[in-house]
């Protein structure tokens, strides 16, 4: 049997079942178990075929949507807050004369850490109690009493979001100035001999050069932000009342404390669609960037 595969795929063979086992397998299941009513609780139910019930359900769940639309706001307002601040970053370390190495590592700091650390990190910082948040502010005089940063709906999106930016815009910071290392400085010497200020020069220069590194830090970042779940769940656990639930914190819930697994991975199926959705967005603008490097260089 073996002697009529060829050698290369009988030494790929190994993996090959590895990666069935591991990856495939599971991947169909739990495909297979979103057209069940599974629960938990109920093992029998695995096997009990509920068609596009699960799907049905989720398209008309306000819950759902309504998680959905918060990770969006978060992706929107943490990709382009961290970009604009990556850029800085990196641009600054660009231009740094003495210890650039030490800055670069300096930078990657804040990506080292466990998302589960930095959650108990900011969770701390923003404590309506003791968090150093609310002292400096009452030690700086501008307010007078603690303000309820994790039970204020809307204030606790805005300190995960803090939270998301800080230990993430280092992915944008390294990846630009990656670009920026990388730059040919012959047009910019050009841009500058032409008469063009600084602003002309990076917005008609050095920014189109950097685009496609900006959208790769964006498609891998817009994958995280839209499966973020371990900061949301350290801080807030989706509270208060639900108005920081988003996608993966309900695929989580509705799993193991409602125990609706055949609900749950249903829901996880629609955000990896929406993923996608993102993520072929994001590589379009960036074989776009590409061809207009290609076309200007």
């Amino acid at each position: 049997m073996f002697r009529k595969i060829s050698p290369p795929v009988l030494l790929l063979l190994p993996a090959i079942m590895v990666l069935v086992a591991v990856v495939l397998f599971p991947l169909l299941l739990s495909l297979y178990s979103s057209f069940t009513p599974f629960r938990l609780t109920k093992p029998a139910s695995l096997f009990i075929w509920a068609g596009f019930r699960n799907y049905e359900r989720i398209l008309t769940d306000w819950v759902f949507w309504a998680a959905f639309l918060r990770t969006v706001v978060l992706l929107t307002i943490a990709l382009n807050l961290e970009m604009l601040l990556g850029l800085g970053l990196a641009m600054l370390v660009n231009k740094a004369t003495y210890g650039k190495r030490a800055l670069r590592t300096a930078m990657m700091f804040p990506m080292m850490f466990s998302p589960v650390l930095v959650g108990f990190q900011f969770k701390f910082m923003f404590n309506d109690n003791v968090g150093l948040i609310n002292n400096a502010l009452q030690s700086l005089g501008l307010t007078d009493q603690a303000i309820p940063w994790l039970i204020d709906g809307n204030l606790a999106l805005f300190a995960i979001s803090v939270a998301e930016i800080w230990s993430s815009t280092s992915v944008f910071a390294i990846l630009i100035l990656a670009g920026l290392l990388a730059m040919p400085q012959e047009p910019v010497e050009a841009a500058r001999v032409d008469g063009c200020t600084p602003w002309q020069t990076f917005r008609y220069v050095t920014w189109p050069f950097l685009m496609p590194f900006a959208y790769i830090a964006m498609t891998i970042r817009s994958l995280d932000i839209a499966r973020a779940y371990d900061i949301v769940k350290i801080m807030t656990d989706g509270g208060p009342a639900r108005r920081t639930e988003l996608i993966w914190t309900l695929v989580g819930r509705t799993a193991y404390a409602d125990a609706q697994m055949g609900l749950a991975t249903a829901m996880a199926y629609i955000s990896i669609i929406l993923s996608i959705v993102f993520t072929i967005y994001f590589f379009r603008k960036l074989a776009a960037a590409r061809t207009q490097i290609g076309a200007e260089w």
